[in-house]
């Protein structure tokens, strides 16, 4: 499924790093699949250096998980460039620039959300330009692995997307429009500046002024709004006030694993599932997370952070957690299940 395929408003999930990983997006594909899925964000630095192999399980995923696409995020054109070769080569369905990451370490490296600064947007433009021709390049190479070299084109460059903020300090228009002036496939605005991080309600009308923007400067361009959207309701209604054509939603999966669910009432099975089927959820992740990372690719404590999400709701949760959260092996997980 190419992007252009997808319903109006599709629903993606957020890229988000030690959560998103191949384990949680395929327990959300069976609870209420996504119609797009991202990776959590992998630093393109570091896969380019001795220390690909340990990034590299960011980047494992299966079929059951798709369209999927890859975030990156990191400084060196050339090392974007190598990246989306290899994204092309792994099979991913698109690659995606962290352009919106406010975390402090990062931005002091003139990264992520760095980039909205304008000093910094010379390095933003290069790098989309380097990604661009990684993913046209890429293709070429399948399409002569594929063709034995008589020119069929069978594979298409791969969709370039990038996930931003609507600015620094401040709302700043100017960034957006120069994004769109890239031609991009599609652009996820994250409604609050970098200042902002996330201590203030998201606000879906600049996302709205974006999408304006989108029509007069790029119109082929996919605006998806991300945002404080805890329903596919809440979702669906923001995007047609909008007009957008997708929403994604990040943390509003810790509070229903079937918050994409599409039915005829519109509401999420979630709030009315017993105490039994959501431990059994939950038991399903801590055996799945076992049976993908066997060498301890993923550190145990990784699952604390899921453990709020099923065990929630019901008398004695609190206590429950509290006892699952000290758990050192998944055997003993599984057991006090």
């Amino acid at each position: 499924m190419t992007l252009r395929n997808l319903p109006k408003p599709f629903f993606v999930l957020a890229p988000m790093d030690d959560v998103t990983d191949t384990v949680f997006r395929q327990i959300i594909s069976d609870c209420a699949p996504a119609d797009v899925y991202f990776t959590e964000f992998v630093n393109v630095d570091g896969l380019q250096s001795a220390g690909r192999e340990k990034l590299m399980p960011k980047l494992r995923f299966t079929d059951k998980e798709r369209p999927l696409i890859a975030q990156v995020w990191g400084k060196n054109p050339e090392n974007f460039y190598k990246t989306a070769l290899l994204i092309t080569e792994l099979g991913f369905d698109g690659m995606d620039l962290n352009f919106g990451c406010p975390e402090k370490n990062v931005v002091r490296s003139g990264v992520c959300s760095a980039f909205i600064l304008p000093e910094n947007r010379d390095l933003a433009i290069e790098i989309i330009k380097a990604c661009q021709r990684g993913l046209v390049d890429g293709a070429k190479i399948k399409n002569d692995q594929k063709s034995g070299g008589d020119n069929k084109n069978i594979f298409t460059p791969l969709p370039l997307s990038v996930k931003t903020r609507v600015g620094f300090n401040s709302v700043d228009l100017t960034w957006h429009e120069l994004l769109l002036n890239q031609k991009l496939n599609m652009l996820t605005i994250h409604g609050r500046t970098r200042k902002q991080m996330s201590k203030v309600p998201a606000d879906w009308e600049i996302i709205g002024q974006v999408r304006q923007l989108r029509d007069k400067i790029s119109p082929a361009t996919l605006i998806v709004g991300n945002g404080d959207v805890l329903s596919r309701s809440q979702g669906e209604a923001l995007a047609k006030q909008h007009n957008l054509d997708g929403v994604m939603v990040g943390r509003g999966i810790f509070h229903d694993p079937f918050v994409f669910a599409h039915n005829e009432s519109g509401v999420s099975p979630w709030d009315s599932m017993s105490k039994e089927a959501k431990i059994a959820l939950y038991r399903k992740h801590v055996e799945l997370f076992a049976k993908t990372w066997k060498n301890n690719e993923r550190k145990l404590i990784t699952l604390n952070k899921f453990c709020k999400i099923y065990i929630n709701g019901f008398d004695g949760a609190k206590e429950l957690r509290e006892k699952l959260m000290v758990c050192t092996s998944a055997d003993e997980l599984l057991a006090l299940l």
